[in-house]
């Protein structure tokens, strides 16, 4: 069996790779937050799909592949299979994602949580060891059983808590102190996954197809900045609680502003026309031929009558 070295560097790539497990873990326990103060199932899912990116890819995946720059075996050259590699950290954010999704999704309980821990625990193992498949190298890769086992066992038991802080963390203290748990969690088991193996060399080969870690590391270290880089723009950029009641607070305000001018006006409106109202009825009621006016020709015909009658009166008397 030849020699192998997983810290070639001494603690250079395993603090690397915590630190990247760490911050990868922080975002997605930010951004799962906000998915479930989101007001729609659409924003939800995006925040979902954020918070898969920033654990999968970034608190899982490139924590490996950190881990891996350290990994040697004496006497023998690594290469890596680049599409392989790729196809494993797109397991890893897919894997993620279902769990989050089990989780986010419908009612939360213990039951939807423990069964996208395992499905996620499973899919993290199976990116690892997809991963340590990319490896192309002179010799034979064997498992230890019980390790491997092992292995899984941290990956469900990691995930399963990952999506508990998920479900349940808002405090920014309790939230950070969770991603310190699950940096430690997500290394056991990489590191685990790694004591597994054993490698037996063969005959060397002229040539080895693939890319060293090294040729990988500018264009993967690159890729994950942006990633980081995009996900706390989208945090910062996005809406709070705080800014969706602000907004709400003036709306309202605006609302009873409205409703107040609206008032107003329609009191000054009735004021307005009030007095036309009363001037065209004395109008109306003064009107020579209507009844009870001094100009009623009726009343008139009466007053003459009088007259007469007295007048005839007077002539009799006389």
């Amino acid at each position: 069996m030849a020699d192998v070295h997983h810290f070639s560097y001494g603690l250079l790539t395993p603090a690397v790779a915590y630190v990247l497990s760490i911050l990868g873990s922080l975002l997605s326990l930010i951004i799962t937050a906000r998915a479930r103060d989101a007001r729609t199932n659409s924003q939800r899912s995006w925040w979902l799909v954020a918070a898969a990116i920033a654990l999968g890819g970034t608190g899982i995946w490139s924590m490996h592949f950190m881990a891996m720059l350290g990994f040697t075996v004496s006497g023998a050259r690594i290469r890596y299979d680049v599409l392989i590699t790729i196809a494993s950290a797109v397991l890893a954010v897919v894997v993620v994602g279902i769990g989050l999704f089990i989780a986010g999704f419908g009612r939360r309980g213990a039951p939807r949580i423990i069964t996208g821990g395992i499905l996620a625990g499973v899919g993290v193992a199976i990116m690892h060891y997809t991963g340590m498949g990319a490896m192309r190298l002179d010799g034979k890769i064997n498992y230890d059983p019980s390790l491997v086992a092992a292995s899984v066992v941290i990956a469900v038991v990691a995930a399963t808590v990952a999506l508990w802080f998920t479900v349940i963390l808002r405090r920014k203290l309790l939230i950070f102190g969770a991603a310190l748990i699950m940096g430690v969690a997500v290394c056991g088991m990489h590191y685990t996954g790694m004591a597994a193996m054993s490698v037996e060399l063969t005959k060397p080969t002229i040539a080895i197809d693939g890319a060293t870690a090294g040729s990988l590391l500018v264009p993967i270290g690159m890729l994950v900045l942006v990633v980081i880089g995009a996900l706390i723009f989208i945090i910062g950029a996005a809406p709070s609680d705080e800014d969706f009641d602000g907004r709400a607070y003036l709306e309202a305000r605006q609302k009873q502003r409205e409703a107040a001018q609206a008032a107003s006006t329609n009191a000054s409106t009735r004021r307005r026309q009030g007095p036309a109202t009363f001037q065209r009825s004395a109008s109306s009621s003064n009107t020579p031929g209507s009844f009870g006016s001094p100009g009623n020709t009726g009343s008139n015909s009466g007053n003459g009558t009088s007259s007469a009658t007295r007048t005839t009166s007077g002539a009799t008397f006389k």
